[in-house]
């Protein structure tokens, strides 16, 4: 059984800002990806400027995408109290990409990082100068990060960055898989205390027992229980079902203690000049564009940084976004990885779409600061993908989800979306890898019926409410990073 952590009243003592105790050293590992990276810089963020930390950013070089490599750059420069390690992987990239060819790119530079740790973490962390009082890997690089530090004598911590609910399900997976034989063919499975996820709603590469993917998951499930600890981006309000069967050992015997540390909420690292310039074009200014639009209008549409909508999906949306009669916000991703996104948004969108929808439509290819979109107050839905950081965006700021999951855990963080009220889940819609095409006028009607649904509004804001308690001093997420902080410190003593 894991150890508890302080009722959420409880102070923490030597771990508050402002302390005159040396402050602990304590290295982020991130994997690859803005979804591993951006909780990653908000949790270095908090505990630097939050919790008086020494923290180090490990970060990747190069990266896979542009926005990873602004992101890093905007970090460091409003916060140069964090530090940059470099880790170059150019061998272990080519490595593994002539491994897994047409692998997925990200879960391509997972395997270069894993095979990367055993000989490069090590010597990383020593070259510091000043020892660590612990390392915090992303949970993509569990396995191979906890030995590293081991033979180190650091504590190793692992950062789990989507929902309380997924980590649950990924700590009971291997378990299910010794239950079963192997299971060659996953059904559903029932995480104990927790939740069930049906087979509809497994991450597709699962079913796959030879997927890239899928034995980075088994081997990161397998080794949680031999980390000093688990921080999750989740907060117990939201999912408590989770969050209480993980840390009384049911899910798994023998966890370590799950600190609930979410929302991480996010900073502000906006680009100047020439970044600007180049990210927002000559009229794609959706900050001005919001500005101009009345209050609650607005229907966000966004389908995250990691997957691009397949051709024929990205024509009925469009056609659905005309139909639906009310203003939008649209960010259109055309591949994988930004880098090779070159196709025009006319091309992708239709003839004549943009022409006509011009009066009450923007879209744009461009990145935008998606926290900065979900608190203006002319946004009222978001259509979402459910990637976790996008629910905690839009948890933290009581924007409605309307939920349109596509792959990996996101039907699993729709059914989180869904129950704690933060917005509504159709869940035929379908997903990565299945034929159906979702029609323009089931969206219409979808995000009409969002929109104009009070009680959905409702929730969503007392779900807003729930997440500022949790940060707030004394909330049960701020009182989770305090321990946190706390315990390393009392490592850094020894």
């Amino acid at each position: 059984m894991s150890s508890s952590l302080p009722p959420p009243n409880s102070t923490s003592g030597d771990c508050e800002p402002g302390s005159a105790a040396t402050p602990p050293h304590i290295v982020l590992f991130p994997s690859a990806g803005m979804g591993h990276l951006v909780p990653f810089t908000r949790l270095a963020v908090a505990l630097s400027a939050g919790h008086a930390c020494d923290v180090s950013l490990v970060t990747a070089l190069p990266t896979v995408s542009s926005a990873e490599s602004r992101h890093v750059a905007a970090l460091h420069a409003a916060y140069p109290a964090v530090r940059r390690l470099n880790l170059r992987l150019a061998a272990f990239d080519s490595e593994a990409s002539a491994e897994f060819p047409g692998a997925d790119p990200f879960y391509a530079r997972y395997e270069s990082l894993r095979r990367a740790a055993p000989l490069l973490l090590g010597p990383l962390l020593a070259g510091t100068g000043e020892p660590a009082a612990a390392l915090v890997a992303d949970i993509a690089l569990a396995s191979v990060s906890i030995p590293v530090a081991k033979e180190l004598d650091i504590p190793c911590h692992v950062f789990f960055t989507a929902s309380a609910t997924m980590l649950s399900f990924k700590a009971y997976f291997p378990t299910y898989l010794d239950a079963h034989g192997g299971a060659t063919a996953i059904g559903d499975v029932d995480v104990p205390g927790a939740c069930r996820v049906p087979r509809s709603s497994v991450p597709q590469a699962l079913h796959n027992p030879d997927d890239i993917f899928t034995r980075q998951f088994v081997a990161n499930g397998r080794a949680l229980a031999a980390a000093d600890g688990i921080l999750v981006n989740a907060f117990d309000a939201m999912e408590p079902e989770a969050v209480a069967a993980m840390r009384s050992g049911a899910v798994v015997a023998g966890l370590p203690s799950v600190f609930a540390v979410g929302p991480l909420m996010p900073v502000k690292l906006r680009q100047t000049g020439d970044e600007v310039a180049e990210e927002q074009g000559n009229c794609n200014d959706y900050r001005a564009w919001l500005d101009a639009q009345p209050a609650r209008s607005v229907v966000y549409v966004s389908f995250g940084s990691r997957k691009a909508l397949a051709r024929e999906q990205i024509r009925e949306l469009a056609a659905g976004l005309e139909a639906c009669g009310h203003r939008f916000l649209w960010v259109v991703k055309g591949a994988v990885v930004d880098r090779d996104d070159a196709g025009e948004l006319g091309d992708l969108l239709g003839e004549g779409f943009l022409r006509r929808v011009e009066e009450r439509g923007l879209v744009t290819k461009s990145w935008v600061e998606q926290d900065e979109v979900l608190e203006h107050p002319a946004v009222a839905l978001f259509v979402s993908h459910c990637g976790w950081n996008s629910v905690t965006e839009a948890a933290a700021r009581g924007v409605p989800v309307l939920a349109w999951p596509r792959f990996a855990d996101q039907r699993v963080n729709a059914r989180v979306v869904a129950r704690a009220g933060l917005g509504v889940w159709t869940e035929r819609w379908s997903w990565e890898g299945e034929d159906a095409v979702v029609r323009a006028e089931e969206i219409a009607e979808r995000v009409a019926a969002a929109m104009g649904d009070d009680a959905v509004a409702e929730k969503a804001a007392g779900v807003r409410d729930a997440a500022a308690r949790a940060v707030a001093d004394g909330g049960t997420s701020h009182q989770s990073l305090a321990e946190f902080v706390r315990r390393c410190r009392g490592w850094s003593r020894r």
